[in-house]
């Protein structure tokens, strides 16, 4: 047997294909054997948890390629693999029927038939092998008519019980098998709130703490995000603490960037004390799950010269000659504040679990999802490692991984185990861009490894055309990173409240960044996104179409201004059509919305209802056209139902 091109397929079986509970993994595969004999091809799979296989037969589609599907029941691993053999017995049966047809002699045919049966019955248990001993019998009597043995060959029964039992001892396997990694369902949809709780204490002046966040949790599940992102919430060094808009010198009230991990208060494993107690902590978790909301940590290895590890393992670090250690640089940004870990140390091993432990005491204190910073300065190896001893043990733990890098680096880190990944849709700006980036994201093998999450902004990036651009801008960039992809995020509140203003104009830094000092925030300052945002999420929590991202298919459109593209549920039952102005002036055109992709037929009107300003409209055959003034709204949010009403 040849079997090859298994899809799908990462690295030739390197790397684990993705997926997310309750969806189902689709295999193909080629295979054939020399010759015309028949063969059989099936598909095993099994959960890591379970020790026997299950198999599934593959349906051949023709020129000799195969295929099958199962659905994927359990968090964490699962394996599966194609196996193929002659199945001697159809062959038979496919060869006895055409000389039965063809008027042929048949008595040697049901004698090699009986013999088959005969060697089946060796292979079953009792029960079975009576029967295919019995049939056996039958075909070899020759005080039977020719025609009665003949109509006993050709019983689906006796086939079905052969084909149970055929000959496997010259089966095929694939070289290895496949791994498929299932992560919750909210790995593949998500919507992400960040916040720094420090600045939201109640008055101006003070240092908010984790009590002042409960009070945001009632508005933060109205805007419906299901995901509270916390940066580091651990202690904060004091030697070279940056001070207000990243200046290497600061005083004493400035608060230093929580990055800067670790003081004589702790560490990793440790709560800033302005933020409150664990007690504080675990009430807020509680809180939030009440609200619907999952409560995302930071994870940052690095650390500031106070973290306890500098003095306890010095050995981590690299030191200099003049007895000091380079400070983390990621050019062109300085982090005089932050010192890296060597991971080429001697004790490595050591570092790596000791690190690996900080994610386990969140994990145990009911922590499951991660934003895990810059992981493209550590060593690959050590992702890989670290991310498949997890998964094993905490299936349910989700890691977004922060790597604004080079594009193979960040799908490396993908195939490593990282449930989602940051993008670049931040500084895709344009249609042209956008499309030929999603086309990269949904496309094989890219999909099958790498969940795309879409943030219009950071603490760390304020896009050049958001410093440059109007209220409406932001509400087009909500719109196309909601839309684009099932998992997004903001940073608030200075995404709704359409902050601008740059350290330095047209570079990607906030003035009066949070990184580095309190701020006190007017949530419901005029001119905010607040309504507009609850309306985008309420529209992806109760679209299907929306929640996924592999099912985008772009539209065609006769104004380079607009982007159009179009996403369908599974069953085809929910489309949703999105038509974005990515112009900061009025812009109209024709859309061609392929109907007939998405089960309607276009021959007849069908209705599209805009989301977003609750008006319809009767739209015949496949081109139809729109106008989009930004002052007004910067896109459409077509629901597209089967038929408009009579």
């Amino acid at each position: 047997m040849v079997i090859h091109r298994i899809l799908p397929e990462i690295d030739d079986a390197r790397f684990p294909v993705k997926r997310a509970l309750g969806e189902t993994l689709l295999v193909q595969a080629h295979v054939f054997s020399d010759g015309h004999d028949r063969i059989e091809v099936r598909l095993r799979y099994r959960h890591q948890a379970e020790p026997e296989w299950r198999e599934l037969p593959m349906r051949e589609l023709g020129n000799d390629e195969w295929q099958a599907e199962f659905l994927l029941e359990k968090l964490g691993f699962y394996e599966c693999q194609v196996v193929a053999w002659v199945d001697h017995f159809v062959t038979w049966l496919e060869g006895f029927h055409k000389k039965a047809d063809g008027g042929e002699e048949i008595s040697v045919e049901l004698s090699l038939g009986a013999d088959l049966l005969n060697a089946a019955a060796l292979r079953a248990p009792k029960p079975e092998a009576k029967r295919l001993q019995e049939w056996a019998a039958l075909l070899r009597n020759r005080s039977l008519p020719i025609e009665e043995r003949g109509l006993v060959a050709r019983n689906p029964a006796l086939a079905e019980l052969a084909r149970r039992f055929s000959d496997r001892s010259l089966a095929s396997e694939a070289p290895a098998a496949r791994k498929i990694l299932v992560d919750p369902p909210k790995a593949l949809f998500s919507s992400w709130y960040e916040l720094f709780p420090r600045s939201w204490a109640a008055e101006p002046g003070r240092h908010g703490t984790f009590g002042d966040c409960e009070r945001l949790l009632p508005e933060i599940a109205a805007l419906g995000f299901d995901v509270l992102y916390l940066p580091p919430i651990h202690p904060i060094g004091h030697h070279h603490r940056k001070g207000k808009n990243n200046t290497t010198i600061s005083g004493p009230d400035d608060v230093g960037s929580p990055w800067a991990i670790g003081s004589e208060e702790g560490g990793h494993k440790s709560i800033h004390p302005e933020l409150g107690g664990w007690e504080d902590f675990h009430r807020l978790q509680a809180r939030a799950k009440e609200y619907g909301l999952d409560l995302a940590l930071d994870i940052a290895f690095q650390c500031s010269p106070d973290h306890p590890y500098v003095q306890e393992h010095p050995d981590w670090f690299r030191w200099r000659p003049d007895g000091t250690v380079q400070y983390a640089e990621n050019p062109p940004k300085k982090y005089q504040d932050i010192i890296p870990f060597d991971f080429e140390c001697a004790e490595w091993r050591s570092l790596w679990e000791e690190l690996r432990s900080i994610f386990v005491f969140w994990i145990e204190r009911g922590v499951r999802i991660f934003r895990v910073d810059n992981p493209h300065t550590k060593p690959m190896a050590f992702w890989e490692w670290l991310i498949a001893d997890l998964k094993a043990a905490y299936p349910d733990v989700i890691l977004l991984a922060e790597a604004f890098t080079r594009p193979k680096i960040l799908y490396h880190l993908a195939k490593c185990g990282f449930s989602q990944g940051y993008t670049y849709f931040t500084w895709r700006a344009t249609p042209s861009e956008l499309r030929e980036y999603l086309t990269e994201l949904t496309s094989p093998p890219v999909r099958e490894f790498f969940r795309s999450n879409f943030w219009p902004n950071t603490p760390d990036i304020l896009p050049v055309y958001l410093q440059q651009g109007a209220r409406s801008t932001f509400l087009q960039r909500l719109i196309l990173a909601a839309t684009l992809s099932s998992n997004y995020g903001i940073y608030g509140p200075a995404f709704e409240l359409c902050v601008r203003e740059a350290l330095v104009p047209g570079k990607e830094e906030y003035l009066d960044s949070e990184k580095y000092q309190l701020r006190h925030w007017d949530w419901n300052a005029p001119g905010n996104l607040k309504a507009e945002i609850a309306r985008v999420n309420h529209i992806r929590n109760t679209h299907r179409a929306l929640q996924e991202t592999n099912n985008l298919r772009f539209c065609e459109t006769d104004n380079p201004s607009l982007l159009a593209y179009a996403k369908a549920s599974a069953d085809r039952g929910d489309v949703v059509l999105a038509v974005v102005n990515m112009d900061a002036h009025p812009q109209s055109g024709w859309v061609r919305f392929p109907a007939e992709e998405f089960g309607i037929d276009s021959r007849k009107p069908f209705q599209v209802s805009d989301l977003l300003s609750d008006t319809s409209y009767t739209w015949h055959d496949g081109s139809n056209y729109v106008r989009l003034d930004p002052a007004v709204s910067p896109a459409h949010l077509f629901w597209v139902t089967q038929y408009a009403p009579d």
